[in-house]
This record gives structure tokens, sequence and C-alpha cells, in this order.
């Protein structure tokens, strides 16, 4: 298990739109103001993002029925996991996080700017997900040069592998203080612009689908087929 912090994250003012649930073209027509408040939200936000990913790979033990038995005896349930990652030979258990302070500055400034905060917020969603984006990247070229075939990312909440039980079952394999992460009884992450997501590692491991043909949100999310391979979660 170790964690990294030297990240270059790849966001832009356009993906501050889309984590409003904004089409930025048709903001960019008929919102202008929006598009001027976003960027200098991002221009404060970038100063407070803190990028850190907790990364952990443990060997496959064993895969059957809706559940994969990895080495130590953590367990991964459900439909989804043992669909893409019945094949694997070892699983990277991954915790992103950008920190907390961007969301406590999102929050005194809502108090006197609305438009403001939840501009914040927004850019705390995109850089989370372009890191999440760059760290599943980075485990599939590991993957790769080692002559390794890596699944789809997964994460706690997608069709198939329920919040409950799945971060119950990440945050078992991992220490999430080492990046400043709780988990609630409630089972959300604090800060809040984390994301946790697994993904498979073999020889002979077959990508099927795409990560948003297994989101509830496939058929509102601006982020669709936006973005790099990581780019999954879109609840935050």
């Amino acid at each position: 298990m170790h964690v990294q912090r030297d990240w270059d994250l790849t966001y832009d003012v356009d993906d501050v739109l889309r984590s409003q649930a904004a089409d930025p073209a048709a903001i960019r027509v008929r919102h202008p103001r929006l598009v001027d408040i976003s960027q200098h939200a991002l221009d404060v936000g970038r100063t407070l993002v803190d990028p850190a990913v907790l990364i952990r790979t443990v060997p496959v033990e064993s895969s059957r029925h809706n559940r994969v038995t990895l080495e130590g005896g953590a367990v991964l349930t459900g439909p989804l996991i043992t669909e893409h990652l019945g094949g694997a030979e070892s699983v990277a258990v991954m915790l992103c996080t950008i920190g907390g302070a961007l969301g406590d500055r999102a929050t005194v400034e809502i108090a006197d700017s609305v438009i403001l905060g939840l501009a914040l917020d927004a850019v705390g969603s995109a850089a989370v997900h372009s890191l999440n984006a760059a760290a599943c990247n980075q485990v599939e070229r590991e993957a790769a040069a080692a002559g390794l075939q890596t699944s789809l990312p997964l994460s706690p909440g997608m069709e198939g592998w329920g919040v409950d039980p799945g971060q119950i079952e990440v945050f078992a394999m991992i220490d999430p203080e080492r990046v400043g992460v709780v988990l609630s009884p409630g089972l959300e992450m604090r800060p809040l612009k984390s994301l946790t997501s697994v993904i498979g590692i073999g020889a002979d491991i077959a990508t099927k689908g795409a990560i948003c043909d297994y989101c509830a949100l496939r058929d509102t999310c601006r982020h669709k087929m936006v973005g790099q391979h990581g780019e999954q979660d879109h609840s935050q």
C-alpha cells in the first residue's frame, strides 16, 4: 500500500460547467456570466486542490458465486464484481481525494454567493474525477508494461455493486487515514471530494462494455463519453 501525491491533473472550465449539470456550449451562448464565474472558481479552486491517491494491489485467491476473495481474506461481492474481476490475478484498490480545503472554501462562499460557492464545489468534482482518471490510467499503463490487461475501473454505487457493501469492502482493505479520509456511518466519505475504485489485473481479462453502461446516471450525465478511462463516478 502506498500513497502518491505528485499528479498532473487536467480539467478546465468546461469540466466545471459539466459538473454543474450544464452544457458548456449552451451556457457560453445564453449565460456567459456563468462561464466567467466558473473560470474564477477554477482559478481559485486549483490553488486549494491537494491530490492524493492511496493504492493497494492485492492478489486474487478465488472467484465464485458473486464473490471475489483476495489474499488475506478480504472480499468483493456482487454481480458486477465477478463479471469484471472474475478472471483477475490481482486487484488494484484505490482511494483518490483532493483534500478538504476546497470544500471548506466552497461552504464559506455559498453563504455570500450561492453561484460562486456551487462553482467552487464543481471545481472539486472536476478535480477529483481528473485525479481518479489519472490514477486508473497509471494502473493500466503499468499493467501493460508488464504484459498484463486491466478491467474497467469499478466504483461502489455502480449498478451491480452498491455503495453498501462496496464502500465497506474497499475501506476494509486500506488505511484511509493515510490520505485524511474517513467513512461515515452512512457510508459517505469525508472529505466529500473523494472516490474509490477497484481494477482487475491479469493476463487474460476481457473488457466488457464501457463505464457509462453501469452508471445509474448514464441517460442524463453531462460527463458521458467525455474525458479519460477512469472518469466513471459522477455522484460527487
